[in-house]
């Protein structure tokens, strides 16, 4: 059945109704319909509606014929992606870099919090299961950066990798993009962050060490709780906390700088295992850590409400109550500044919280800086040999 997104359009986040004491015996009655369980099953969005720029929403419904015992499950599937460039800029003041590679668009690992799947919007797809189940690989991204390092005028800086979604995602065991990428960069000289919460990133060990020790990389990890139960709610197709640790700890003994992020912290689900997660990544070689405290923009409010109602509806007015009171009342806060952090008294506690057991265990006392000195820019056959070259 399709309807008019206009009159679809959900209401802003004050005038969505709190959830009754007892909780919805309904939770298509809040937010929409969802996907019975049986068809998203090892996902992490519980509906799939329509990207908000679409025209039409379409919504599945049981018309008494049954036809929903029909539908398909929610299969990966993956199509490429013929980007023409590699390298993303951005200006935010509030973020550390100004450039970053993202080598795939979507993330099978399902995270019902991930910030970026609003972007899945700009394709025509839904920010929801579509985000973890129809997936865009950049096949030829080495070849791009390499390109786009041999520009004229380019100066080297940081290249971010997993800020967006995970390089390191399944389908990267299949198409090893990342893998790719930095061999470019190790071949160049070029210096690189990268962020994951997959335990394949040893796999890289050999570029990583190789780099490291020209201070050219450095990992971090997420690492969101220590409960596998509910890791396996919150971020079904990543890898364990375990699994995650054992990568923290590979790595640093290979001599690759790391950092754990405790992201992101959920007040009321997550936020008391601050300071275990960070034991046990200190325990495991990390020298450096940080911490996001939940965001909910655009889409991700309604995934992550309908998320919450599913499998936590005891603590679901006592979370959003929590988050609201860290956003300045809203859901969410875009502000620069904030964004990260939140604002208000509970968000300030986490963060002293954070800072005080980051000092305890002496985490964060030095930080890797890496180096620009051994870029060399590749050499392309597109470029126009100098008059003055030997």
């Amino acid at each position: 059945m399709a309807r008019s997104n206009q009159a679809q359009r959900r209401p802003p986040a004050k005038e969505l109704p709190s959830a009754p004491a007892g909780g919805y015996d309904d939770v298509s009655a809040m937010l929409g319909a969802v996907v019975e369980h049986e068809r998203r099953r090892g996902r992490g969005a519980q509906s799939n509606a329509s990207g908000r720029y679409e025209p039409l929403a379409r919504e599945a419904f049981d018309d008494g014929w049954r036809s929903l015992d029909d539908l398909p499950p929610f299969k990966t599937t993956v199509q490429t992606d013929s980007t023409r460039k590699i390298i993303t800029r951005n200006d935010s003041p509030d973020i550390g870099f100004d450039r970053s590679i993202n080598p795939y668009r979507g993330c099978e690992h399902g995270c019902v919090y991930c910030f970026a799947r609003p972007t899945h919007a700009y394709l025509g797809l839904s920010p929801g299961l579509d985000f973890e189940s129809k997936l865009f690989v950049k096949p030829e991204a080495a070849e791009l950066l390499e390109r786009e390092l041999s520009v004229p005028g380019y100066q080297p800086k940081v290249i971010a990798i997993g800020t967006n979604t995970d390089p390191y995602q399944p389908i990267e065991r299949k198409y090893q993009v990342m893998r790719r990428i930095l061999e470019v960069l190790d071949r160049v000289g070029h210096p690189v962050g990268i962020v994951t919460k997959s335990a394949l990133v040893v796999r890289d060990i050999d570029i990583l060490a190789r780099m490291a020790e020209r201070k050219l990389a450095k990992v971090a990890l997420s690492v969101t709780t220590l409960d596998p139960a509910l890791a396996r709610k919150m971020e079904p197709r990543a890898a364990t906390p375990s699994r995650r640790l054992d990568a923290l700890r590979q790595l640093s003994q290979a001599g690759v700088p790391t950092t754990v992020m405790v992201a992101p912290i959920v007040p009321a689900l997550n936020d008391m295992e601050i300071e275990r997660i960070l034991d046990a990544a200190h325990a495991a070689g990390a020298r450096e850590a940080g911490h996001v405290l939940l965001r909910l923009p655009l889409e991700v409010r309604d995934l992550f409400r309908e998320w919450l109602m599913a499998n936590y509806p005891d603590r679901y007015r006592h979370v959003m109550t929590l988050v609201r009171d860290t956003r300045g009342g809203k859901d969410y806060d875009s502000a620069w500044g904030t964004r990260m952090t939140g604002a208000g008294p509970y968000a300030w506690m986490i963060g002293r919280r954070f800072e005080m057991a980051c000092e305890k265990l002496g985490l964060n006392k030095a930080r890797t800086q890496l180096s620009t000195q051994h870029f060399r820019k590749p050499k392309t056959g597109e470029q126009q040999l100098s008059l003055f070259e030997p």
